[in-house]
């Protein structure tokens, strides 16, 4: 065999220090931010065009902070997590990545408050105007990836409390990866739309 490249049994490139496995989440999150990206830009495209029925105005941003709370929170017990995975810790891997869960579950619920006051008190659904179909769109997008994320990382420690997880599985880091992105898309939202939008 050459002394060049060659790839070991979990997949890991010898001369890189990318595996397989995060070389492919981070293009599937280069292609989910592009995504984000764009519901953004129309967004901003069409703020303010059409001011007939509910407006940014309408929106609660205290309930936006709070969720904001929520998932910076989440951001840091995912990270708590995985340190404890590094130490072999199963039960504090568990605790945190289901701490982090939780705090999904919250924001969650805090989009649903806030789109049943929107739906039911302000009277605005994503074919009222042009507001409601970019808002809804882009905020049902992201609450979507947020569902996703909280799936993972229930999957994760089922598969860690079954013992179906290596104890140095790339997993739960891809997962992190991909639920800083979704929080930093939050953050983007939060300023874009229940701030600069107002």
């Amino acid at each position: 065999m050459s002394s060049g490249a060659f790839t070991d049994s979990i997949g890991h490139d010898s001369t890189s220090t990318w595996s397989t496995a995060q070389v492919g989440m981070l293009a599937f999150l280069c292609s989910e931010a592009a995504f984000f990206a764009t519901l953004l830009i129309g967004y901003l495209t069409y703020a303010g065009v059409e001011m007939a029925g509910p407006t940014p105005k309408s929106l609660s941003l205290p309930l936006a902070i709070t969720n904001t709370v929520f998932l910076l929170l989440s951001s840091v017990t995912i990270v708590l997590s995985l340190k404890s995975q590094s130490r072999t810790d199963r039960s504090g891997f568990t605790l945190w990545m289901l701490v982090t869960a939780g705090l999904g579950m919250s924001f969650l619920v805090g989009t649903g408050f806030e789109w049943y006051r929107l739906i039911y008190h302000d009277g605005l659904t994503i074919s009222r105007n042009l507001f409601g179909t970019t808002f809804f769109t882009l905020v049902g997008f992201h609450a979507t990836h947020v569902t996703v994320g909280i799936l993972a990382m229930i999957v994760l420690v089922i598969r860690r409390s079954k013992g179906w997880m290596a104890v140095d599985s790339e997993a739960p880091e891809l997962v992190s990866w991909y639920w800083h992105l979704v929080d930093g898309v939050w953050l983007l939202i939060l300023v874009l739309v229940y701030l600069m939008g107002r």
